[in-house]
């Protein structure tokens, strides 16, 4: 059987990294875009890119597209023109995508997009699904802005999906390891009052829906891509605590500290997103970890 081709934007990232271990390179070939030229490694094939000037150095219509680019939400403070970087750096991801698809003689069979759970905003313990309105704030906004451009770039395409995700939880980078920075003092924190719900998800699992995504033609439109079970952030903690066999201090982290010294970016981990993941049922995909105890056990173990 001849392979297929996917292009992954966004490949050196947290998730894209972990995809490229998750595709079978019998049945794809594998294309990742970067900004400067780098030679092939394990299979793996490079593209550069430039998407300040939209261009794609590449010529041949990949069969599945995952754009995963965006400059990272909480790598640096919101400042002014932070936001704007980490509007545009997704806009346009997406806009080159979608000039690269126009020049194309035919199209790709599926394009993925990220977006985030951030896309609903703060909403306290109302659950939310696909259908739910989007919310305030910058969080918000940026990601009404992501999927407005991944919408755009989709439709040239036989079938697009984008994915809301979760709080990714991995050992090599992202949420966990900063949740768990004072494990060496046999103390940990839960954020203002650890009323807030947080959704998440397995590095693993949330690679396996990628894969998923694109092996099942009838999936498009937009998914949650979280576990299914939502956590207050107390309780959530708690079960961090088990999954790495720590029996140490609980101790709160005040809201009006975490602004102080966060200032509008605090919202990441302030804010409440109870994300259901009931969508997924009907398409026959399973999570693996559904448990957070288990799942950071597994993420530990493994270090993945």
């Amino acid at each position: 059987m001849q392979k297929q081709t996917i292009l992954i934007a966004g490949g050196s990232g947290l998730v894209g990294q972990a995809l490229l271990r998750h595709i079978d390179t019998n049945k794809y070939d594998i294309i990742v875009l970067s900004r400067s030229q780098q030679k092939e490694d394990k299979g793996v094939r490079y593209a550069t890119w430039d998407t300040k000037k939209g261009q794609i150095d590449f010529d041949i219509v990949p069969d599945h597209i995952i754009n995963l680019a965006g400059a990272g939400i909480a790598d640096k403070l919101w400042t002014v023109a932070r936001k704007k970087e980490l509007v545009e750096s997704r806009v346009e991801s997406a806009t080159t995508m979608a000039k690269f698809i126009q020049k194309s003689v035919q199209k790709p069979k599926t394009y993925i997009s990220a977006s985030a759970i951030g896309f609903y905003g703060d909403r306290a313990d109302e659950i939310l699904t696909e259908t739910s309105q989007s919310g305030t704030g910058f969080m918000s906004v940026c990601c009404q802005e992501w999927e407005n451009a991944g919408h755009k770039t989709g439709i040239l395409c036989d079938r697009h999906a984008i994915l809301r995700i979760g709080i990714v939880l991995s050992k090599k980078d992202g949420a966990l390891p900063k949740m768990l920075m004072t494990k060496g003092l046999g103390v940990y924190n839960y954020f203002g009052d650890g009323s807030q719900y947080y959704s998440w998800i397995h590095i693993d699992d949330l690679c396996r829906m990628i894969m998923f995504t694109i092996e099942n033609p009838k999936i498009e439109g937009i998914y949650n891509a979280v576990a299914p079970q939502s956590l207050q952030h107390k309780p959530f903690m708690q079960e961090v605590m088990k999954g790495i066999g720590s029996n140490g201090l609980l101790l709160p982290a005040p809201a009006f500290a975490l602004k102080l010294a966060m200032g509008e970016m605090a919202g990441v981990v302030l804010n409440s997103n109870r994300v259901s993941a009931v969508k997924w049922k009907g398409t026959g995909f399973e999570s693996r970890y559904a448990d957070l105890a288990k799942a950071v056990k597994d993420i530990e173990a493994r270090g993945v």
